[in-house]
């Protein structure tokens, strides 16, 4: 597979460091609230790269934190009168139920930041040692940017002509900040009394990590200090995966993620998410207007992961559509291929265009109309061709993490609405239009469509 890298701003092919297993961390949820969609855009596209590389026969280990505790866990845990590990129980629960609607393959390893801050207390501690961080008079403690020159490579900052020197004074303590904001960033946060009893001893006073450096923690225990792939959001890569970078080369070593994979964001009816605005959705939000998780599935992969979404209701129902179509071509290609043939390892046939499009930069829209195209031309085929075709089709199938919609029985036709049907039809025939529209709106009234074709008709509940 080639990709896009964030920091070489190039297409590069992906290979093991170890020459065996593709090693890759992603930044996971802070679970304060349910998912969005907008998260899911991220999570969903990390799946389907994983499961690209995996069906390419790639060997993968998946790494992705759970953010149980920064600013906004603690502020709404106590809003809410529960314990923050009660509280973000929780809401790791309700992620985890949307990640399997959603079709996600479970990360080989899902770390903590609160069971993992003795690790964070000991690079804490390596930076103070090798003079790149340093603590200030309330307890904090502090990275100082101007000690690693490379700072800025990744966002390039250093393309914006701004003096590291002008950071001296300049310090940021909440774990989000603005994203022009060049300050050195909190390690380790006092205690205080907004923390209610969210806090822990260290050597330079109780208090809690700072957001940025749980994934740095979390990525040498699990992937040490050179590792294949870092993916997240386009919105961390500055500050959080600057920083990321900065603490863990200065106390590790080692050259970090070797591939930088970024998911643009994503709009919703061409305009940013809010809860103002009431355009936050959820699939449970969406699943209440009568759409399922992989309606929502194929929405999110239906643009490139470098460009950005535009997520509508009406998307929802397109992709339903879509999925129904993709369905019917496969059962159509079942039909022709003998029951007791099976492939598992095939070329892909007619489908190979979509597998090249997902390998391209994992171009999972070109991959989808490819998925379109190969249907057509394996409706040609017939046997063992067909078979092998229909074990092409499941296998890029999988790779999207797509689950087709099983056929929908015929619903049976009340004998009177198949009487008004065919009393419309014959007004049809008479070219009777004014008949032939009146009665179709008593059939759309009573919950039923009427398709015509050039031979008859098709009912169907509305």
């Amino acid at each position: 597979m080639r990709l896009y890298d964030t920091l070489a701003r190039e297409l590069q092919e992906l290979r093991p460091l170890d020459g065996t297993t593709f090693r890759f961390y992603c930044c996971g949820p802070t679970v304060y609230g349910p998912a969005h969609i907008g998260n899911f855009r991220t999570f969903v596209l990390q799946d389907v790269f994983r499961r690209a590389l995996e069906t390419g026969g790639m060997r993968t280990f998946h790494v992705r934190n759970i953010t149980d505790v920064d600013d906004k866990t603690i502020r709404d845990s106590q809003a809410a009168g529960k314990s923050l590990k009660d509280f973000t129980t929780f809401w790791t629960e309700k992620f985890h139920a949307d990640c399997d609607a959603l079709g996600l393959l479970p990360p080989h390893v899902e770390p903590g930041a609160i069971e993992h801050i003795p690790q964070q207390i000991a690079m804490i501690g390596t930076l103070l040692e090798k003079g790149h961080a340093y603590a200030s008079d309330d307890g904090s403690v502090y990275f100082n940017i101007a000690s690693f020159p490379g700072y800025g490579k990744l966002s390039r900052l250093d393309q914006r002509e701004l003096e590291l020197g002008k950071t001296q004074n300049a310090r940021a303590n909440s774990d989000e900040y603005e994203k022009d904001s060049l300050s050195d960033f909190v390690l380790w946060k006092a205690r205080k009394p907004e923390d209610g009893e969210n806090f822990w001893p260290s050597p330079w006073g109780e208090g809690r990590p700072g957001w940025h450096l749980e994934c740095s923690a979390m990525i040498q225990e699990y992937l040490g200090a050179d590792f294949d792939l870092h993916s997240g959001g386009v919105d961390l890569v500055f500050p959080h995966h600057e920083n990321e970078i900065a603490q863990s080369q200065c106390a590790c070593g080692g050259h970090f993620a070797a591939h930088w994979f970024h998911i643009t964001h994503l709009l919703v009816d061409g305009g940013k998410m809010s809860k103002s605005l009431g355009n936050l959705y959820t699939l449970e939000d969406l699943a209440a207007r009568g759409f399922s998780a992989m309606d929502v599935r194929y929405v999110l992969i239906g643009a490139h992961y470098r460009k950005p979404l535009n997520f509508t209701l009406e998307s929802l129902a397109a992709a339903r559509e879509a999925m129904s179509k993709l369905a019917k071509g496969a059962r159509s290609l079942a039909a022709k291929a003998p029951a007791e043939t099976r492939f598992d390892a095939v070329d892909f046939g007619p489908f190979q265009a979509a597998w090249d499009s997902l390998n391209d930069d994992l171009n999972t829209p070109g991959c989808l109309g490819g998925l379109f195209t190969g249907l057509r031309e394996a409706a040609k085929l017939e046997g063992e061709e067909a078979a092998r075709a229909l074990a092409a089709f499941n296998r890029v199938l999988r790779a999207l993490g797509l689950t087709l919609p099983e056929e929908e029985p015929e619903a049976e036709v009340p004998a009177e609405i198949r009487a008004l049907a065919e009393e419309r039809w014959a007004a049809r025939n008479a070219k009777d239009w004014a008949k032939a529209d009146t009665m179709r709106q008593q059939l759309t009234e009573l919950g039923w469509n009427m398709k015509d074709g050039k031979e008859g008709y098709e009912l169907s509940q509305s």
